[in-house]
Formats: structure tokens, sequence, C-alpha cells
């Protein structure tokens, strides 16, 4: 294991054995401790850009991982780290992450991270029958969920599937149906107008 330290940030570098398709590979997992942030409502830990590299080098894009916080939980978060455009990367911590970890936005924790293989872009969830009989009644709300971008469209895509209940996600597309449709309101943490 190597050791270093950056700023007031501890950076463990070690390398894991995972298995992945009944084949063996090697892992880097960075160990960093770090204080948790927030900018407007969300919560982050930063990831410095030389901390990044430990990862994957010359990365600009958000960048697939799995995450662990102060060891929790046993199987690791999966997430995208948010270039900031400084070369850093934002790790989001969503209200799971903290409730699971004890943690919570001042503390100072242990994030474990590596570099997620398996992660596969596009869509990975349907789009909810509720919603295809929208697009299906409605042009405009057809049309602007087409003009979401396809990070967008997987964000809101993931979020239903999350959902525990039916009558949640009926809630949620209902919100979705009105803000697509061209009403200004709030929905998944943003001020949609137009349907933007």
């Amino acid at each position: 294991m190597q050791t270093s330290h950056e700023g007031q940030r501890e950076i463990s570098i070690s390398a894991v054995d995972a298995t992945s398709y009944d084949v063996l590979k090697m892992r880097t997992t960075l160990s960093l401790t770090a204080t948790i942030e927030i900018v407007g409502v969300n919560p982050y830990v930063l990831v410095s850009m030389a901390q990044v590299a430990v990862l994957k080098s010359e990365w600009r894009r958000p960048m697939p991982v799995l995450v662990k916080i102060n060891g929790e939980p046993k199987a690791p978060w999966r997430t995208n780290m948010m270039p900031n455009g400084r070369g850093d990367f934002l790790l989001y911590l969503h209200g799971q992450m903290r409730d699971v970890s004890g943690t919570k936005v001042g503390d100072v924790v242990t994030i474990d991270l590596t570099f997620d293989e398996s992660y596969r872009n596009g869509p990975q969830h349907s789009v909810p029958e509720s919603l295809h009989v929208a697009f299906d009644g409605d042009e405009t709300v057809a049309s602007n969920w087409s003009k979401l971008t396809p990070s967008r469209q997987k964000e809101i895509l993931r979020y239903f599937a999350a959902l525990k209940t039916q009558a949640a996600k009926e809630r949620n597309v209902e919100r979705m149906v009105r803000v697509l449709g061209g009403d200004a309101g709030r929905f998944m943490g943003r001020d949609w107008l137009d349907g933007q």
C-alpha cells in the first residue's frame, strides 16, 4: 500500500483483486479522507485531479465509480463523479449513502473509490408504462422528453426505477408529465420551465 498526503487530504492507494465475468482483473482502489461539503442542496466530497488520475488518467467526463463511505455498505454504491471544469471531480453523496454510513455534512469521512469497469452507457431502466401513455397522448410531452440529454433521461428513469411503491411512481410520473408539458415547477431537484 502506498500512502501520500495532498493538502489536508490523505490518499491511500491499494490494489485489490476482483473477479468480473470470470476474468481476474487488478483494480485500483483509491482511499481518501475528506470533509463532506455542500453546494446548494447537494452534499459532496471533492476528489482532486491527482486523485482521479490514480483511478483513470486523463478522464474528463463523468466517471463511473464504486463507492464506500467509512467502509459502508458491504456492496459498494454505483454512481458517477462529476467533473467540475477545473480538473477536479465532485462525488455527490445522496441521502441513502449518508444514512447507511451514518454521516452528514461537515463530517470527516473515509471514501473508498474504484473505477466501475462494468458500467455501460445508455438507459438501464425502462420507461414506465404511464409515461409511454403520456408520450402517446401529448405531443409536447413526447417532444420535450426527446430534447432531454441522454444522461438526463437515464437519471430520470433510474429515479423512477428506485421508487418503492406504485403510488410513488404514478405521483412522480404525473409531476414529470406536468413539467414536460410546459408547466413551471420543480422536479428532481431542479426548476423546469417550458419543458426544459
